[in-house]
């Protein structure tokens, strides 16, 4: 095994735009899914049957899918009912919003459940509407409370990226097996992205349980 064909040049030719759209669908996928599994708590939780049961039937018929069978079938039958492609990069962005809504909800969930309901009554008596309680009440002491969760959640979620390969996507590890085939070192450039995949998830945890320490000493 020879690893003296890495160089910066190899990097920066082949490995750092897939860097760049890992690192960008991660944020995007966190971002909206948070956004979207939010409003999917918020409706489990509203009590009203009209809007908790399809917000049940969502979360759960995606966390019964495997990732990569939702990004196939994204990016193969969208273009059939819409009549155009959609290309693999925005297919891979859109999928992983919709498939990450129904995870972060499931966090968002338990963090909101977790907020004392004498906090809720007391908004309440103070005149706070529904929606005032749970924006300026509930939801931030439920993100403080979940964050952590949700810093994991977007690490696996960082992780999963490598997925896009199913659909031809240049992301981190397309951009080793490029490099890997055209020197001819596919063996070193799997091992190469196995350690910078390491690197980046253990400092990642690393950050994560300095950030559970904290909130747990300001607690």
């Amino acid at each position: 095994m020879d690893l003296s064909f890495f160089s910066w040049e190899l990097i920066s030719k082949y490995v750092l735009n897939g860097f760049y759209f890992s690192v960008q669908l991660t944020v995007v996928a966190t971002l909206g899914g948070i956004l979207f599994g939010t409003l999917l708590a918020l409706m489990r939780l509203s009590g009203t049957p009209l809007l908790a049961i399809p917000a049940t039937v969502y979360v759960n018929g995606m966390r019964s899918i495997p990732l990569v069978m939702v990004i196939l079938w994204f990016f193969l039958l969208v273009p059939i009912l819409i009549g155009r492609p959609v290309g693999a990069e925005y297919s891979a962005n859109i999928t992983f919003v919709a498939f990450e809504a129904a995870y972060f909800s499931e966090i968002m969930r338990a963090g909101i459940q977790s907020i004392p309901r004498g906090q809720v009554y007391a908004g309440q008596a103070l005149g706070m509407t529904y929606g005032q309680n749970m924006r300026l009440v509930v939801l931030p002491q439920a993100f403080r409370n979940m964050l952590p969760v949700l810093l994991t959640q977007t690490i696996i979620l960082f992780q999963d990226t490598s997925l896009v390969y199913a659909i031809g996507a240049y992301d981190l590890l397309k951009g080793f097996v490029t490099a890997g085939k055209i020197y001819g070192r596919p063996e070193e450039a799997y091992l190469f992205a196995a350690v910078i995949y390491f690197v980046i998830c253990m400092g990642l945890s690393y950050l994560v349980k300095r950030l559970q320490a904290k909130i747990a000493i300001i607690r």
